[in-house]
């Protein structure tokens, strides 16, 4: 019982330090908007990180090529709406916007995952769900708004941005939880990055050339960083952990990721929280955590599958998990 006590807490120490990785997406991507548009980072990001999963992706050729026609549309989907134009939509956010208000609203997308769970999966809801949905919602307008009004521009127009990225990734989560019965979770991953390629080219294609001038050495340093620091290094650091960890715990790990983005905007951007938004933020918090632990409790170990959902939280990442 020791070693195992011991085990899961290593497990939670390799979760926090995930967590705090995927942390620092927006210091590397904010710098990296003033010189490139969204859409070029994202497909740049995704470049990168394609010519490494390239190799992995072919040794493990025997999971995808068996796929049906309608999983392929599933991954196609996740690829083009999950990781392609959800990206970019959080990018943009991140760029004409507060980027701790674009990472909080993150938080949102177990709101989204459910309830397209429930229409399109007829996963069971109930009234717990729809009470805790209610609390979320408003949580999210807190963070989205504050105490005024929305409008269409300026910060309000930046949160509508982040909005649709966290719908978008909880739209991957259903199709996601449909996939992962023929595909492993990285093999997945691997194809939600490659397969974007297409769609963000020829998005690049049709907003014309924005290269002309090269790209400078500091910023082929910040799309490395943001592709390998928390994209790569955070979901491998991660899943070590996770898998001796409870998920109830794990869930509570999870909140360093907007606990060091925040404290890290703040520190390099000095972009501040309101008061609302952070009381926005406790609220979509507890609700999650709430809905972990009303799903896993301290009695039942967690796994890769079971809380993949959890990465999710990184713009490149997918979840998969159901919410009731």
């Amino acid at each position: 019982m020791v070693a195992v006590s011991k085990r899961r807490s290593t497990g939670l120490v390799w979760v926090t330090a995930g967590a705090c990785l995927w942390g620092t997406d927006t210091v590397f991507r904010r710098p990296l908007t003033a010189h490139l548009d969204s859409i070029t980072i994202v497909l740049l990001e995704h470049l990168i990180l394609s010519l490494v999963l390239l190799p992995m992706l072919w040794s493990r050729r025997s999971e995808w090529t068996q796929l049906g026609a309608g999983k392929w549309v599933a991954v196609i989907g996740i690829a083009w709406g999950g990781s392609a134009l959800a990206t970019v939509l959080f990018t943009e956010a991140v760029r004409t916007g507060n980027p701790s208000t674009a990472v909080l609203l993150q938080k949102s997308q177990p709101m989204f995952a459910g309830l397209l769970a429930g229409i399109f999966l007829s996963e069971p809801l109930g009234i717990r769900f729809f009470s805790r949905l209610a609390v979320a919602t408003a949580g999210a307008y807190l963070i989205s708004f504050g105490v005024q009004m929305p409008h269409i521009a300026g910060a309000s127009a930046a949160s509508f941005l982040a909005l649709g990225a966290a719908g978008l990734w909880g739209a991957s989560t259903v199709l996601g939880r449909y996939v992962l019965g023929s595909l492993t979770p990285l093999t997945l991953t691997a194809l939600r990055i490659t397969i974007a390629l297409p769609m963000l080219a020829a998005l690049a294609l049709y907003r014309g050339p924005v290269l002309a001038s090269g790209i400078a050495g500091r910023q082929v340093l910040f799309l490395l960083l943001v592709a390998f620091v928390p994209g790569l290094a955070g979901l491998m650091v991660y899943y070590r952990g996770l898998r001796g960890s409870y998920a109830s715990r794990a869930a509570v790990a999870e909140l360093c990721f907007p606990a060091t983005a925040v404290l890290l905007n703040w520190v390099f951007f000095d972009t501040r929280i309101s008061a609302a938004q952070g009381a926005g933020f406790l609220l979509l918090a507890a609700t999650m955590v709430s809905w972990s632990s009303a799903k896993s409790g301290p009695e039942r170990e967690t796994d890769c599958a079971t809380h993949f959902e959890a990465l999710s939280d990184h713009p490149l990442l997918l979840e998969n998990k159901e919410y009731h």
